[in-house]
Protein backbone atom coordinates (compact mmCIF):
# COMPACT_ATOMS: atom_id res chain seq x y z
CA UNK A 1 0.00 0.00 0.00
CA UNK A 2 1.64 3.42 -0.92
CA UNK A 3 1.96 5.98 1.53
CA UNK A 4 -0.92 7.85 -0.39
CA UNK A 5 -3.60 5.09 -0.43
CA UNK A 6 -2.44 4.64 3.41
CA UNK A 7 -3.24 8.41 4.45
CA UNK A 8 -6.60 8.76 2.14
CA UNK A 9 -7.62 5.01 4.61
CA UNK A 10 -6.59 6.85 7.79
CA UNK A 11 -8.09 9.98 7.06
CA UNK A 12 -11.65 8.38 6.11
CA UNK A 13 -11.82 6.53 9.35
CA UNK A 14 -11.14 9.61 11.29
CA UNK A 15 -13.67 12.06 9.79
CA UNK A 16 -15.90 9.07 10.56
CA UNK A 17 -14.81 9.19 13.97
CA UNK A 18 -15.68 12.62 14.19
CA UNK A 19 -18.62 12.56 12.58
CA UNK A 20 -19.74 9.90 15.57
CA UNK A 21 -18.31 12.42 17.81
CA UNK A 22 -20.53 15.45 16.70
CA UNK A 23 -23.52 12.92 16.49
CA UNK A 24 -22.43 11.93 20.24
CA UNK A 25 -21.95 15.14 21.54
CA UNK A 26 -25.79 16.70 20.11
CA UNK A 27 -27.22 13.40 21.74
CA UNK A 28 -25.65 13.75 25.27
CA UNK A 29 -26.85 17.23 25.37
CA UNK A 30 -28.81 17.82 28.56
CA UNK A 31 -27.20 14.51 29.95
CA UNK A 32 -23.21 15.77 30.67
CA UNK A 33 -22.00 19.55 30.98
CA UNK A 34 -19.58 20.33 27.97
CA UNK A 35 -16.42 20.51 29.97
CA UNK A 36 -16.98 17.36 32.11
CA UNK A 37 -17.66 15.53 29.12
CA UNK A 38 -14.39 17.29 27.53
CA UNK A 39 -12.57 16.69 30.90
CA UNK A 40 -14.10 13.15 31.01
CA UNK A 41 -12.98 12.12 27.53
CA UNK A 42 -9.20 13.31 28.01
CA UNK A 43 -8.92 11.57 31.82
CA UNK A 44 -10.07 8.41 30.13
CA UNK A 45 -8.31 8.58 26.92
CA UNK A 46 -4.85 9.21 29.27
CA UNK A 47 -5.15 6.49 31.44
CA UNK A 48 -5.89 3.98 27.92
CA UNK A 49 -2.75 5.02 26.19
CA UNK A 50 -0.40 5.59 29.22
CA UNK A 51 -1.24 1.77 30.12
CA UNK A 52 -0.54 0.54 27.05
CA UNK A 53 2.45 2.55 25.63
CA UNK A 54 3.90 2.99 29.34
CA UNK A 55 7.26 1.49 28.14
CA UNK A 56 7.53 3.77 25.35
CA UNK A 57 7.17 6.63 27.33
CA UNK A 58 9.60 5.93 29.21
CA UNK A 59 12.14 5.75 26.65
CA UNK A 60 10.24 9.38 24.82
CA UNK A 61 10.45 10.87 28.35
CA UNK A 62 13.54 13.27 27.94
CA UNK A 63 12.07 14.70 24.65
CA UNK A 64 8.63 15.07 26.19
CA UNK A 65 10.47 17.23 28.77
CA UNK A 66 12.33 19.49 26.00
CA UNK A 67 9.36 19.46 23.97
CA UNK A 68 6.83 20.13 26.64
CA UNK A 69 5.79 23.48 25.80
CA UNK A 70 5.08 22.33 22.18
CA UNK A 71 2.92 19.74 23.26
CA UNK A 72 1.28 21.35 25.66
CA UNK A 73 0.33 24.66 22.92
CA UNK A 74 -1.04 21.07 20.54
CA UNK A 75 -3.26 19.34 23.34
CA UNK A 76 -4.82 23.16 24.36
CA UNK A 77 -5.64 23.71 20.49
CA UNK A 78 -6.73 20.53 19.07
CA UNK A 79 -7.47 18.39 21.94
CA UNK A 80 -9.00 20.31 24.90
CA UNK A 81 -9.63 23.51 22.91
CA UNK A 82 -11.85 22.55 20.11
CA UNK A 83 -13.70 19.92 21.65
CA UNK A 84 -15.20 22.50 24.53
CA UNK A 85 -15.97 24.69 22.05
CA UNK A 86 -17.15 22.12 20.17
CA UNK A 87 -20.02 20.66 23.31
CA UNK A 88 -20.48 24.04 23.27
CA UNK A 89 -21.73 25.17 20.36
CA UNK A 90 -24.21 22.59 20.63
CA UNK A 91 -25.92 23.87 23.53
CA UNK A 92 -26.83 27.17 21.47
CA UNK A 93 -27.04 26.22 17.75
CA UNK A 94 -28.28 23.58 15.25
CA UNK A 95 -26.89 21.02 13.69
CA UNK A 96 -27.00 22.72 10.10
CA UNK A 97 -25.00 25.53 11.72
CA UNK A 98 -22.27 23.57 13.25
CA UNK A 99 -21.77 21.14 9.86
CA UNK A 100 -21.48 24.05 7.66
CA UNK A 101 -18.73 25.95 9.95
CA UNK A 102 -16.89 22.69 10.66
CA UNK A 103 -16.84 22.58 6.60
CA UNK A 104 -14.52 25.91 6.67
CA UNK A 105 -11.83 24.25 8.46
CA UNK A 106 -9.64 23.43 5.31
CA UNK A 107 -10.20 26.73 3.77
CA UNK A 108 -8.97 28.50 7.41
CA UNK A 109 -5.78 26.25 7.01
CA UNK A 110 -5.72 26.71 3.11
CA UNK A 111 -5.25 30.34 4.10
CA UNK A 112 -2.92 29.79 7.14
CA UNK A 113 -0.51 27.97 5.26
CA UNK A 114 -0.33 30.84 2.29
CA UNK A 115 0.07 33.50 4.96
CA UNK A 116 2.82 31.88 7.15
CA UNK A 117 4.03 29.90 5.04
CA UNK A 118 3.82 31.28 1.37
CA UNK A 119 1.82 27.22 0.10
CA UNK A 120 0.21 28.17 -2.48
CA UNK A 121 -3.12 26.69 -3.34
CA UNK A 122 -3.61 25.82 -7.22
CA UNK A 123 -6.89 26.35 -9.31
CA UNK A 124 -7.53 22.56 -8.73
CA UNK A 125 -7.15 22.56 -5.13
CA UNK A 126 -9.33 25.55 -4.92
CA UNK A 127 -11.98 24.60 -7.45
CA UNK A 128 -11.82 20.90 -5.29
CA UNK A 129 -12.37 22.27 -2.05
CA UNK A 130 -15.66 24.76 -3.37
CA UNK A 131 -17.05 20.95 -4.78
CA UNK A 132 -16.55 19.80 -1.26
CA UNK A 133 -18.01 22.71 0.36
CA UNK A 134 -21.18 22.47 -1.70
CA UNK A 135 -21.70 18.78 -0.86
CA UNK A 136 -21.14 19.99 2.95
CA UNK A 137 -23.98 22.46 2.12
CA UNK A 138 -26.45 20.30 0.19
CA UNK A 139 -26.05 17.74 3.04
CA UNK A 140 -26.48 20.47 6.02
CA UNK A 141 -29.52 21.86 3.95
CA UNK A 142 -31.36 18.57 3.17
CA UNK A 143 -30.91 19.42 -0.50
CA UNK A 144 -32.23 22.69 -0.41
CA UNK A 145 -29.41 25.12 -0.25
CA UNK A 146 -31.89 27.94 -0.05
CA UNK A 147 -32.25 27.45 3.48
CA UNK A 148 -28.53 28.39 4.08
CA UNK A 149 -29.84 31.51 3.79
CA UNK A 150 -32.61 31.68 6.60
CA UNK A 151 -29.81 30.51 8.80
CA UNK A 152 -29.48 33.07 11.89
CA UNK A 153 -26.13 33.57 13.96
CA UNK A 154 -26.14 32.84 17.80
CA UNK A 155 -23.44 32.49 20.64
CA UNK A 156 -23.30 28.82 19.36
CA UNK A 157 -22.25 29.66 15.77
CA UNK A 158 -19.38 32.14 17.08
CA UNK A 159 -18.13 29.17 19.44
CA UNK A 160 -17.89 26.93 16.79
CA UNK A 161 -16.11 29.43 14.33
CA UNK A 162 -13.93 29.71 17.08
CA UNK A 163 -13.54 26.43 17.61
CA UNK A 164 -12.57 25.71 13.44
CA UNK A 165 -10.04 28.65 13.71
CA UNK A 166 -8.58 26.59 16.91
CA UNK A 167 -8.61 23.38 15.00
CA UNK A 168 -6.92 24.91 11.73
CA UNK A 169 -4.15 26.60 14.28
CA UNK A 170 -3.68 23.12 15.36
CA UNK A 171 -3.54 21.14 12.48
CA UNK A 172 -1.15 24.25 10.90
CA UNK A 173 0.75 23.75 14.08
CA UNK A 174 1.84 19.92 13.49
CA UNK A 175 4.46 21.03 11.02
CA UNK A 176 6.52 21.71 14.69
CA UNK A 177 5.47 18.23 16.06
CA UNK A 178 8.80 17.12 17.72
CA UNK A 179 10.16 13.66 16.55
CA UNK A 180 8.50 11.67 19.33
CA UNK A 181 6.97 8.13 18.77
CA UNK A 182 3.12 9.11 17.98
CA UNK A 183 1.69 7.03 21.34
CA UNK A 184 4.15 9.47 23.68
CA UNK A 185 3.15 12.30 22.12
CA UNK A 186 -0.47 11.37 22.60
CA UNK A 187 -0.22 10.46 25.76
CA UNK A 188 1.83 13.78 26.34
CA UNK A 189 -0.91 15.93 24.42
CA UNK A 190 -3.34 14.08 26.54
CA UNK A 191 -2.28 15.11 29.44
CA UNK A 192 -2.13 18.31 28.59
CA UNK A 193 -6.12 18.59 27.47
CA UNK A 194 -6.47 17.11 30.97
CA UNK A 195 -4.72 19.50 33.13
CA UNK A 196 -6.29 22.07 30.69
CA UNK A 197 -9.92 20.89 30.85
CA UNK A 198 -9.99 20.32 34.60
CA UNK A 199 -10.49 23.96 35.62
CA UNK A 200 -13.10 24.13 32.76
CA UNK A 201 -15.09 21.22 34.60
CA UNK A 202 -14.54 22.75 37.82
CA UNK A 203 -15.70 26.31 36.64
CA UNK A 204 -19.34 24.30 35.26
CA UNK A 205 -19.44 22.28 38.40
CA UNK A 206 -20.02 25.36 41.02
CA UNK A 207 -22.91 26.52 38.66
CA UNK A 208 -25.93 25.87 40.78
CA UNK A 209 -27.76 23.95 37.76
CA UNK A 210 -24.95 21.47 37.67
CA UNK A 211 -26.01 18.41 36.99
CA UNK A 212 -23.74 15.06 37.42
CA UNK A 213 -23.44 12.77 34.27
CA UNK A 214 -26.18 10.21 33.52
CA UNK A 215 -25.94 7.07 32.16
CA UNK A 216 -25.98 8.30 28.72
CA UNK A 217 -23.76 11.09 29.65
CA UNK A 218 -21.37 8.50 30.84
CA UNK A 219 -21.47 6.59 27.78
CA UNK A 220 -20.75 9.63 26.05
CA UNK A 221 -17.97 10.13 27.92
CA UNK A 222 -16.40 6.68 27.12
CA UNK A 223 -17.35 6.49 23.63
CA UNK A 224 -15.77 10.03 23.30
CA UNK A 225 -12.37 8.85 24.59
CA UNK A 226 -11.79 5.80 23.14
CA UNK A 227 -13.21 6.65 19.17
CA UNK A 228 -12.54 10.28 18.32
CA UNK A 229 -10.03 11.23 21.29
CA UNK A 230 -7.75 7.76 20.75
CA UNK A 231 -8.48 6.47 17.20
CA UNK A 232 -9.24 9.67 15.25
CA UNK A 233 -6.90 11.79 16.91
CA UNK A 234 -3.71 9.69 16.35
CA UNK A 235 -4.81 8.65 12.78
CA UNK A 236 -5.12 12.40 11.58
CA UNK A 237 -1.72 13.28 12.82
CA UNK A 238 -0.52 10.27 10.88
CA UNK A 239 -2.00 11.26 7.52
CA UNK A 240 -1.40 14.86 8.12
CA UNK A 241 2.36 13.28 8.27
CA UNK A 242 1.92 11.32 4.84
CA UNK A 243 0.19 13.78 2.58
CA UNK A 244 1.03 17.14 4.31
CA UNK A 245 -1.91 19.80 5.91
CA UNK A 246 -3.19 20.92 3.30
CA UNK A 247 -4.66 17.72 1.72
CA UNK A 248 -5.28 16.03 4.71
CA UNK A 249 -7.49 18.95 5.94
CA UNK A 250 -9.71 17.68 3.26
CA UNK A 251 -11.21 14.67 4.36
CA UNK A 252 -12.53 17.13 7.31
CA UNK A 253 -15.31 17.39 4.87
CA UNK A 254 -16.29 13.95 4.59
CA UNK A 255 -17.59 14.57 8.39
CA UNK A 256 -21.48 16.07 7.85
CA UNK A 257 -21.59 13.23 5.31
CA UNK A 258 -20.66 10.34 7.65
CA UNK A 259 -22.67 11.97 10.27
CA UNK A 260 -25.54 11.64 8.11
CA UNK A 261 -25.66 8.11 7.29
CA UNK A 262 -25.14 8.00 10.98
CA UNK A 263 -27.98 9.91 11.81
CA UNK A 264 -30.09 7.22 9.12
CA UNK A 265 -28.62 4.16 11.33
CA UNK A 266 -29.01 4.93 14.79
CA UNK A 267 -31.50 7.92 14.82
CA UNK A 268 -33.89 6.46 11.78
CA UNK A 269 -33.78 9.43 9.53
CA UNK A 270 -34.51 8.12 5.86
CA UNK A 271 -31.87 8.62 3.48
CA UNK A 272 -32.56 10.64 0.64
CA UNK A 273 -31.59 10.97 -3.12
CA UNK A 274 -29.47 14.18 -2.06
CA UNK A 275 -27.52 12.46 0.50
CA UNK A 276 -26.40 10.47 -2.36
CA UNK A 277 -25.82 13.68 -4.55
CA UNK A 278 -23.69 15.48 -1.72
CA UNK A 279 -21.53 12.22 -0.84
CA UNK A 280 -20.85 12.31 -4.88
CA UNK A 281 -19.74 15.70 -4.26
CA UNK A 282 -17.50 15.32 -1.58
CA UNK A 283 -15.69 12.30 -3.10
CA UNK A 284 -15.24 13.85 -6.30
CA UNK A 285 -13.89 17.41 -4.96
CA UNK A 286 -11.03 15.21 -2.99
CA UNK A 287 -10.19 13.94 -6.28
CA UNK A 288 -10.12 17.07 -7.86
CA UNK A 289 -7.95 18.52 -5.21
CA UNK A 290 -5.62 15.30 -4.80
CA UNK A 291 -5.04 15.89 -9.05
CA UNK A 292 -5.20 19.56 -8.49
CA UNK A 293 -2.18 19.73 -6.65
CA UNK A 294 0.14 18.24 -9.08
Amino acid sequence: MSSTTKAYLLLTITGFGWAANAVAGKFAVGHVGPMTLNFGRWALAFAVIVAVSLPQIRTDWPKIRRNWLVVYVFSGLGFAGFNALLYSALRHTSAINVVIEQAGIPGLIFIGNYLLFRMRLGIGQMAGYMLTLLGVAVTASNGSLTTILDLGLNAGDLLMLLACLTYATYTISLRYKPDIHWKSLFAASAAGALTISAPLMAWEMSSPDYAAPDSIGWAAIVFAALVPSLVSQVLYVRGVELIGPNRASLFINTIPIFGTLLAVIFLREPLLGFHFAALALVVTGIAIAERGRL
